[in-house]
């Protein structure tokens, strides 16, 4: 082995021992998988756990590292998607692969992840950061999911999650979903809206913590976004884990939340949209 080759080698093992999951609640953890979070529904040690969203490529390892160190060998009853941009997708089939377990995504995003759509390309005009200007050369074809893809129940139930709820949001994809549990008010939020200004490569690698819209160079329908927003506000959600960014509970979410939903246009939506 050369010395390039035993350097790359060490620092997968290096990262690979370092993945470890987040607890936010007993049954709720996450795994940052560099720019965008993983979730893992269920108690430590449970036999019942299901993950939501599968990170950028090339990080499946990582995350069943950090799956093993929360739930040992155990493996989900199914993998939930929010949406299906390559940085919630990008390690989903060799996930599935592993895991041999069905994914499950709302059915207006079936064509993305089965090779029939692709999403529109980044827009960099939005200005905010080195993400925003990088956007438009992220991919936009995904990975066939066709082998284990499922569309969500009609009936807004997740499957193998009981109290937990389906929430259409669409705006920043058409079938982008966020998941609500009632009895305690946590909510998944996906993309809807996070807690960094992920236009920013600086916000992001500082995890600055404020509630934001949706990456706006991902988002082309703001006004089926900002509808997304304020149904997410009125159910007054105790505590968020959302696609981007480190939860947040409590009034500080209460007040930041219920501001971007009243100001939308202003705090969310890039100027030369709104004309």
């Amino acid at each position: 082995m050369d010395q390039f080759e035993h350097n790359e080698t060490s620092n997968e093992e290096y990262h690979m021992g370092h993945a470890e999951s987040e607890q936010v609640l007993d049954d709720i953890a996450f795994y940052r998988a560099l720019i965008v979070n993983v979730i893992f529904l269920g108690k430590e040690g449970t036999d019942e756990w299901v993950l939501v969203d599968c990170g950028i490529g090339h990080y499946s390892k990582r995350i069943i590292k950090a799956a093993e160190k929360r739930y040992g060998t155990t493996k989900p009853k199914a993998i939930i998607l929010t949406h299906g941009h390559f940085d919630h997708v990008g390690s989903a089939k060799q996930l599935a692969d592993y895991w041999e377990v069905p994914i499950y995504i709302h059915p207006l995003e079936l064509d993305y992840v089965t090779g029939k759509r692709d999403y529109p390309v980044g827009d960099a005009t939005v200005g905010g950061g080195l993400i925003s200007l990088m956007s438009p050369f992220f991919p936009t074809h995904q990975a066939d999911l066709s082998k284990y893809i499922h569309p969500l129940p009609n009936d807004g139930s997740v499957p193998f999650l009981k109290g937990w709820r389906v929430i259409h949001t669409p705006g920043h994809t058409p079938g982008h979903i966020a998941l609500f549990r009632d009895s305690d008010g946590a909510l998944i939020s996906g993309d809807a809206f996070i807690t960094v200004k992920q236009e920013s490569s600086m916000a992001v690698f500082i995890q600055h913590q404020h509630v934001h819209g949706p990456p706006a160079y991902y988002t082309h329908n703001w006004e089926e976004a900002e509808k997304s927003v304020k149904e997410l506000a009125s159910l007054h959600p105790q505590v968020a884990i959302t696609g981007h960014g480190l939860p947040m509970e409590g009034e500080l979410l209460t007040e930041q939340l219920h501001d971007l939903a009243a100001n939308f246009k202003e705090l969310a939506v890039p100027k030369h949209k709104n004309n």
